[in-house]
């Protein structure tokens, strides 16, 4: 019973070796595709981004628009009564175009940072969705992390339990002494105790993907 004491930790080496060769094996890349295209639907600074393109182009618009009003048209009326020897003026319609000089030369500039406001709103978005796509990809491998400790831990709960069944039969038969059989009790304490958290963890963890992804893992196929 004493070498199976000192054997636990060895049982934690060995679990964990194999956790960290199979993590991979838990990931689906697929899977996590399509989490960040569900997060890009769903997440409301994205649409914010979204947004701001949206103003910075039609802005855009209207600076190449505005072309228009350099230029300005009118008339004038005068009846043909009005015509006299003293203060000859034309009758009838009388038209004018004109054209702001000033406006001409600022125009250019104009749309110019118009153009850089679009791109700053595109490279935002862009960083942004860039960042996003990292954090849901943390998110998601944390969570798969935390599922493979449980599913880790789990084991190393069977190993002790089964541990524990032999030392108490043998404690029973007067073949083990009491404080072996109270070391494999605590074991199995802890070891419980160590399920707890795991489990509270994954939990923890599921959390906080969903909350980026704005939807439940299980509605995700």
């Amino acid at each position: 019973m004493r070498h199976a004491v000192f054997l636990i930790p060895l049982f934690f080496i060995i679990h964990t070796t194999q956790a960290q060769e199979s993590l991979s094996k838990d990931i689906s890349y697929e899977y996590l595709d399509k989490l960040v295209a569900v997060c890009k639907a769903n997440y409301p600074r994205v649409k914010m981004y979204e947004a701001r393109v949206h103003v910075a182009e039609n802005g855009l618009k209207k600076a190449k628009l505005s072309y228009f009003d350099i230029f300005s048209f009118s008339y004038l009326f005068s009846p043909n009564n009005n015509v006299n020897t003293i203060s000859p003026t034309f009758g009838g319609y009388q038209f004018g175009f004109f054209a702001n000089i000033g406006s001409i030369l600022q125009k250019p500039n104009t749309v110019k940072q118009a153009k850089w406001e679009v791109d700053a709103a595109r490279y935002d978005k862009d960083a942004f969705d860039l960042n996003m796509e990292s954090e849901v990809k943390k998110r998601y491998f944390s969570y798969i992390q935390k599922i493979v400790i449980l599913r880790l831990r789990s084991g190393a709960l069977l190993d002790v339990e089964s541990m524990l069944s032999t030392v108490k039969h043998r404690f029973e038969r007067g073949e083990e002494s009491l404080e072996n059989y109270n070391k494999a009790l605590l074991m199995q304490s802890d070891h419980s105790q160590n399920i707890v958290n795991a489990e509270s963890e994954v939990l923890m963890a599921k959390s906080n993907l969903e909350e980026l992804i704005g939807q439940k893992l299980e509605d995700i196929k």
